[in-house]
């Protein structure tokens, strides 16, 4: 989370919203809120998915650095599975404005759902290629998923979590059939189901 106080009131706090790993098969997924400083621009901000891991990970440390506030939050397998994919991206995206050092004014979500935030919030599809704030969000995103996947790999070998991040490769499901699910994996996703009855 970025520390410092809120601006004066008369600058709106726009919280930018993103997610990254609805797809997996495996691990959390994870939703970042930022609020950039209007003063203090960052060059290159785009769509994670267009940018190569290595500017992704130049641009993660500038964001947490000249934004005004931005958090990443996630929900686990277990309340992916739980709460659906759906349900559990949006508590993942109120976790994350929740624990914004300050509430926005407004938000705006990539896609075509919105979480319910005690602000008012707008979708916006393709968002993440528009809009700053929700760039960086979806930068801080990925980052911090792929992180992730990394350190989960090494708790979980055998899969390739490190390098798939989880999703459904036919290399990682042939290791899923191999293996069977490993207690990251969401059981309510077909593959994962279909290997589990392949253990029975």
């Amino acid at each position: 989370m970025a520390p410092g106080a809120a601006p004066g009131p008369t600058v709106a706090l726009i919280a930018g919203i993103d997610e990254a790993g609805r797809g997996p098969l495996a691990g959390p997924v994870t939703a970042a809120a930022v609020i950039l400083d209007p003063a203090r621009p960052i060059p290159g901000l785009d769509d994670s998915k267009r940018l190569s891991p290595a500017r992704r990970a130049l641009l993660e440390p500038e964001i947490q650095r000249f934004a005004l506030a931005w958090c990443v939050a996630s929900a686990s397998p277990a309340e992916i599975d739980t709460l659906n994919i759906l349900q559990a991206t949006l508590l993942a995206m109120r976790r994350a404005v929740q624990g914004l050092a300050f509430p926005p004014d407004r938000a705006l979500v990539d896609g075509n759902r919105c979480p319910a935030l005690d602000c008012p919030v707008a979708a916006i599809v393709g968002g993440d290629a528009k809009v700053a704030a929700i760039s960086a969000a979806s930068i801080l995103a990925k980052v911090a998923r792929d992180r992730e996947m990394a350190r989960l790999d090494l708790l979980h070998p055998g899969y390739g979590l490190a390098l798939h991040k989880g999703y459904p490769t036919p290399a990682h499901i042939a290791a899923l059939r191999a293996l069977g699910p490993s207690p990251i994996h969401r059981r309510s996703f077909r593959p994962v189901r279909e290997a589990l009855e392949l253990l029975a």
